[in-house]
């Protein structure tokens, strides 16, 4: 997968971000090989900007069956981020530029926790026990950290590191979705924006956002951005680079038709903001904010 990419990135062209990509020979989805957690979309490596989508599926490596779970579980917020993988391939053919999807359910292990965060591994979510989880033990879990977590983790470490050798620092853009009801109480946004102490790439997007005439943007909502091991954490925080986490409303992605509505939005509005020389210039610096939480090890419940 890494000689097709760099062959891929030798034609790269130099457009810049906003211009899709139309070939259908290069705007392929590939698939995973077996027991390979994440899915690569391929894309031009000096566009400055890679897509993440850290809870794209809800399926399960050879082996795990559902973790005993029913399949209606498996449809729920639970499982995945509804929607999310959906935009992200959309978006990433919009703004012709990389993408990585982590494949398999977050119940299996989620990738947007440390590995000391104690949500690493749902026994229950959302009043679901998960069977499989239950009864686990440091052995499987780290199994699990092997297997499934650290290769995600170190593929993204490559493609940022593939994009740097450019000659342009990338900045991260990571795509999630939420449940549209909690515990009984409706959710008002159709969207927001979680960051930490980089404000480079976060602000500017929710500034824009906020222009938006026909929906509600939250800041840090309902979620903090402000998690210490977290995936935009590890590779955004830690290394100096600029990077931004949108949330969107399950019930506005859950269709083919909504998830190309708002890849069409976001490419229309991150295509706006690289457009701008002084935006496009201060992403393509690794420049450290450090985090609020770098004294503390926080969890979030999805």
């Amino acid at each position: 997968m890494a000689d097709n990419l760099m062959a891929e990135n030798a034609q790269a062209n130099s457009d810049g971000i906003g211009k899709p990509n139309n070939n259908p020979e290069s705007d392929r989805f590939e698939p995973a090989l077996s027991q390979i957690s994440y899915q690569e979309i391929s894309g031009p490596m000096d566009k400055g900007l890679l897509l993440l989508c850290d809870h794209a599926g809800n399926s399960f490596p050879e082996g795990y069956g559902t973790l005993g779970l029913p399949e209606s579980q498996l449809q729920r917020h639970i499982a995945y981020d509804i929607g999310a993988a959906g935009v992200t391939r959309e978006l990433s053919r919009l703004l012709d530029v990389p993408a990585l999807l982590y494949q398999y359910s977050r119940l299996l292990i989620d990738p947007n926790r440390s590995i000391e965060d104690p949500t690493l591994v749902m026994r229950l979510s959302d009043g679901a026990i998960v069977p499989g989880n239950a009864r686990i033990g440091e052995g499987e879990i780290q199994k699990r950290i092997d297997t499934y977590y650290k290769p995600y983790h170190l593929r993204i470490e490559e493609l940022v590191n593939e994009m740097k050798a450019t000659g342009r620092v990338p900045a991260l853009f990571s795509i999630h979705s939420f449940t549209d009801n909690w515990k009984g109480k409706k959710r008002i946004w159709d969207s927001t924006i979680l960051w930490d102490r980089d404000p480079r790439f976060a602000c500017p997007l929710l500034a824009a956002l906020e222009k938006e005439q026909d929906i509600v943007v939250g800041e840090n909502v309902p979620y903090s951005g402000q998690l210490k091991g977290d995936c935009l954490y590890q590779h955004g925080t830690m290394n100096g680079l600029a990077h931004a986490l949108i949330e969107i409303r399950q019930d506005l992605i859950a269709t083919p038709e909504g998830q190309s509505a708002w890849a069409e939005r976001l490419a229309r509005i991150i295509g706006d903001l690289f457009a701008g020389k002084e935006f496009d210039e201060a992403l393509n610096e690794v420049k450290m904010y450090g985090s609020h939480t770098d004294h503390t090890v926080g969890s979030t419940e999805y």
